[in-house]
């Protein structure tokens, strides 16, 4: 009954509910607002920082850090930590009023801490700075924010479509990084309605791209937010659950179980499956894609010291099941069409050394073919992979990685436009053909600002996360174009690969460092442009290079071709 009588005068009042609980923490002792729990220290002189400058400082007793940053005459006090996977932020690129993460590419604002680009949830703490008597820098820090290093999103006073209200709807079809963000920004903007979100599977969303690095992980490990975030934001979620049908003229979504959810505006992120060609002995058992915790624990519980394993395809996931894997079973072998592993998105001298690594690690190969048909028991379990030229490989264990599939087939036949491949076509507010209706993710064919905003579908999962952003905002009637520069990653056998910008599209690859020893940048070059970078033991290049674009700044092909690469540590804005 509180609760209802709380959500009642805050409408009347025109105060969030997240306004409310900070109004009331800020007069609760021990609480993060209230003032017993407030640190001041002087930890530098302000002539100690230059202009455009990040410094670390121990802060307190326990000695927490604290980044600090001047840009334009003014200094700001941060958290250091992304709040993504930790990485350390003095170490990043400090664009125009923000800082990138150098491992990831999260970006994080100066003026707020808020998150801006992605991957990740949570905003920085942001600590009040003033100059004290002498020229001091005296910083004021809450000691929860300082502990945590990381603060939920505020809720902030945007102006709404002034339609919505209350009795308005928003349905998400998706419950991956897109749909997760997207209900998370829709709370953040204030939106005054319900918010549905789908999930096919009977999780709460998690961190799926761990899957294919670590088969055995805990769901409680990875889950993004738990069951009382969700219900303290009232996001409903509908686990277990798909759509199987969207009507537009009624604004009606059916799902697998009949249900019919009425809606205002609908926001569809279902992903991408891993693609399976039928083939003599394709459904054997044994056989496994990984796009879900079932398949990762479904794959983790065959791994045995006798097993022999095939992984078809030398994509991303593929090399990384085989990195994971190759220690804890019998043999693995990578099967695939191309000369080296990532040959046609990173070049032939980079993809050599990669398939270098991986033999050097116990991994075989057979390139240049494909997979004829797979053999298998009386209890039609997979036993063998016969390749092209007739060859028989041994495999009690097969893992499929060539391509994924999108999962849209739902959508045929309605008034949504689609390609051929199953993507859906949106403009650079991922709105789709049909008013009101929105796509994000591995699914939205979108135009991608560094690329002179030609559509294409990227599955990343840091794209994702940024579509699900986009689309709050605009589904709220908050204009916000596409504005994110693709990053994408990877870590095969301990070493971090880092790739910012747009794939496939090179016709030079100059190499910088020492490829041998795995310390190396590689620029994809089209004409005078470099295009992506692609880095190993090189950080914060990728993330520089990725600030460097958001700030329409070209990198030609001559900044990377001298005696000395200058343009790392030039200004990025």
């Amino acid at each position: 009954m509180l609760w209802w009588s709380v959500k009642r005068f805050c409408s009347r009042k025109s105060i969030s509910l997240q306004l409310f609980r900070r109004m009331a923490e800020s007069k609760t002792p021990g609480s993060p607002g209230s003032r017993d729990q407030i640190i001041e220290e002087v930890v530098c002189q302000s002539s100690d920082i230059r202009e455009n400058e990040m410094k670390v400082f121990e802060f307190g007793k326990e000695g927490d850090q604290i980044l600090l940053v001047k840009q334009e005459g003014k200094l700001y006090a941060l958290g250091n930590k992304c709040t993504h996977y930790g990485a350390p932020l003095v170490n990043g690129a400090l664009g125009k009023g923000r800082v990138r993460c150098p491992w990831h590419g999260a970006c994080f604002s100066l003026e707020t801490g808020d998150i801006e680009d992605f991957p990740g949830l949570d905003c920085l703490p942001k600590f009040n700075v003033e100059i004290a008597a002498g020229g001091g820098v005296k910083i004021s820090a809450n000691r929860q924010l300082l502990k945590s290093n990381k603060r939920p999103r505020t809720s902030c006073d945007a102006k709404l479509a002034p339609k919505l209200n209350q009795d308005s709807v928003f349905v998400i079809i998706g419950a991956g990084a897109a749909g997760n963000n997207c209900a998370e920004t829709l709370r953040q903007l204030n939106f005054p309605g319900r918010v549905v979100m789908v999930s096919k599977e009977n999780y709460y969303p998690y961190d799926r791209i761990k899957l294919s690095k670590a088969f055995n992980v805990d769901i409680k490990q990875i889950q993004l937010r738990n069951k009382e975030f969700y219900r303290e934001k009232e996001i409903e979620v509908l686990k277990d659950k798909y759509a199987v049908k969207v009507n537009s003229d009624d604004k009606v979504v059916t799902l697998s179980d009949n249900t019919k959810l009425n809606y205002t505006k609908l926001f569809i992120a279902t992903g991408a499956r891993g693609r399976v060609i039928k083939m003599p002995g394709s459904s054997l058992g044994n056989i496994f894609t990984i796009r879900n915790i079932g398949d990762a624990k479904d794959i983790a519980s065959k791994l045995r010291p006798d097993v022999h394993m095939v992984v078809c395809g030398s994509s991303f996931i593929a090399m990384e099941t085989a990195a994971f894997c190759v220690s804890k079973v019998k043999s693995v072998t990578v099967i695939g069409r191309s000369s080296v592993p990532f040959e046609q998105i990173l070049g032939r001298q980079v993809g050599e050394r990669i398939d270098q690594l991986f033999r050097e690690k116990g991994v075989h190969f057979a390139m240049n073919t494909s997979v004829k048909g797979y053999n298998g028991d009386s209890n039609n379990n997979v036993t063998s992979v016969t390749l092209a030229d007739g060859k028989e490989l041994k495999a009690e264990l097969v893992v499929l990685g060539i391509g994924s599939e999108f999962n849209t087939e739902f959508l045929k036949g309605g008034e949504i436009n689609m390609n051929m491949d199953g993507s859906v076509p949106v403009d650079k507010f991922l709105e789709t053909n049909v008013k009101g209706i929105f796509a994000g993710g591995d699914i939205a064919y979108a135009p991608v600002m560094v690329a002179n905003d030609k559509p294409m579908s990227i599955g990343h999962w840091q794209l994702a996360h940024y579509h699900g952003y986009v689309a709050a905002h605009t589904m709220c009637g908050i204009s916000t174009p596409l504005k994110s520069v693709p990053f994408f990653w990877t870590v095969l056998f301990g070493l971090s690969f880092r790739y910012a910008g747009v794939g496939g599209r090179f016709d030079d690859i100059v190499i910088v460092g020492d490829i041998r020893n795995l310390k190396f940048v590689a620029y994809y070059c089209e004409g005078d442009n470099v295009n992506a970078v692609l880095t190993v033991g090189s950080d914060p290049v990728a993330a520089k290079f990725a600030e460097r674009l958001h700030n329409g700044k070209k990198l030609k092909k001559a900044h990377v071709t001298g005696k000395k690469i200058e343009w790392v540590d030039e200004r990025l804005y």
